[in-house]
């Protein structure tokens, strides 16, 4: 049997010499979170051997230190390297373990690991957050056991003096394409936003998986002291779900606008909370799925 060969994968494969190793050189481009690999590319009938450009997934291991309490592992999670601290702190707010940054006396990170160091006054329940298995870059709920605790959600009061417009939506979407770097060369992340009315973008990010986009998001206006936040809108380039929602309301946005579709819970969620949900947002449609109040109608 071959000895394992580093850098496809790291474990031990069979097929290693199915690899394409060799190609063309050209220029390509690249951004934070993305990396080149060789590809054999077939267009009419021809092939050619060159780089594309993909974007980056990889694992980081986060934890956290709670005084009274041994550091407790919250799991690994799939993501684009970068803006680490901001996806952890972020992730924090969301699960309701902390409420500003005031709950946070350090964050460690490495190349791969990141730990928080909590205060006293954080809402750290070890059975309660502790993640049973891998958070993947498609699923940021996986590992949670109970049902009960996914579905409460406590968040601050909606704005309700917030309204946007169909142009106001059009210009979100619009601009927040212009900050999707790595979907250009890659195709493979997903973006969000913080979006004031008339379409201007505060903080947008990126990642591999939409609900570390939003975790990093949020972590960053966590961060800067800009949470609960008021008078926003926050826009995803992909799909409303549960889980986005869910993060959207703990950080206070009244409207949440995706440019796809929403999911049945999503909605639900939206409608009990009071949040205006709009989806399949383009530059001359929209559909507003909850909260119309929000909304002015042409």
């Amino acid at each position: 049997m071959p000895s394992c060969r580093q850098g496809y994968f790291n474990g031990c494969g069979n097929h290693y010499t199915q690899a394409i190793t060799q190609y063309d050189e050209r220029d390509t481009q690249s951004v934070e979170g993305t990396e080149e690999k060789p590809v054999v590319r077939i267009v009419s009938g021809q092939s050619t051997r060159e780089p594309d450009v993909v974007s980056v997934e990889a694992a980081l291991s986060m934890a956290v230190s709670f005084p009274g309490i041994d550091e407790q592992p919250l799991g690994l999670t799939m993501r684009t390297p970068g803006q680490d601290e901001q996806l952890i702190v972020g992730y924090l707010h969301s699960e309701g373990i902390i409420d500003s940054i005031d709950h946070v006396m350090e964050v460690n990170a490495t190349k791969d690991t990141v730990t928080v160091h909590l205060t006293k006054d954080a809402n750290f329940e070890p059975n309660e957050h502790v993640r049973r298995s891998t958070i993947t870059s498609s699923c940021g709920i996986c590992g949670k056991d109970s049902i009960s605790n996914l579905l409460h959600v406590h968040g601050p009061p909606l704005s309700d003096s917030f309204k946007v417009n169909q142009q106001d939506v059009s210009n979100a979407v619009t601009n927040l394409a212009i900050h999707q770097n790595a979907f250009k060369l890659t195709g493979g992340t997903h973006a969000c936003a913080r979006v004031l009315r008339g379409g201007v973008v505060i903080d947008a990010q990126e990642d591999i998986g939409r609900h570390n986009a939003m975790d990093k998001l949020i972590g960053n206006a966590v961060k800067l002291r800009q949470t609960p936040i008021k008078e926003e809108m926050v826009v995803v380039s992909g799909r409303a779900s549960f889980e986005l929602v869910q993060k959207a309301l703990r950080a206070g946005f009244p409207v949440f606008i995706s440019v796809g579709a929403p999911s049945s819970l999503a909605v639900d969620l939206a409608n009990e909370h009071g949040m205006t949900l709009i989806s399949f947002a383009a530059e001359t449609r929209m559909t507003v799925f909850s909260g119309s109040g929000r909304v002015e109608m042409p």
